[in-house]
């Protein structure tokens, strides 16, 4: 998938982070698609409309988490990436994430273009292996 096919859905309920986090992704990669989902209803439901490749989800929605939130995508959406997003490094986080089908925990506070940009491109290698 190049970085113009590559939709990218950012699940986040705090205005200000949300726009900060487009930003950060738009400047990494100009050329992705991305939508934004406030809740969980309207995660699901751009899920099936939008059909991202990658979610960048934060653990706190307000009534849903994105742990439980992770599981109900999953199970219906097992190829989506999903990245959860937390302000806090508890190791707990870290187990729920993983067992609820996460690809991955991040803390925001690390988070920068150029992170980004090696997470999502280690989510575009090739399905073939190719020896270097």
């Amino acid at each position: 998938m190049s970085n113009e096919e590559l939709r990218i859905l950012i699940v986040e309920n705090n205005d200000i982070y949300r726009e900060l986090f487009k930003n950060m992704l738009h400047t990494a990669f100009p050329n992705v698609a991305i939508d934004e989902a406030t809740d969980g209803r309207v995660a699901l439901y751009k899920v099936d409309a939008f059909l991202p490749d990658i979610i960048f989800m934060d653990i706190h929605l307000g009534e849903e988490n994105g742990i439980i939130l992770t599981k109900k995508i999953k199970a219906v959406r097992p190829d989506i990436r999903i990245v959860i997003l937390t302000f806090y490094d508890i190791p707990e986080y870290q187990t729920a994430a993983l067992q609820s089908g996460a690809d991955r925990l991040l803390l925001k506070s690390s988070l920068s273009v150029a992170n980004l940009q090696e997470l999502i491109k280690s989510y575009q290698k090739p399905l073939r292996n190719v020896m270097h």
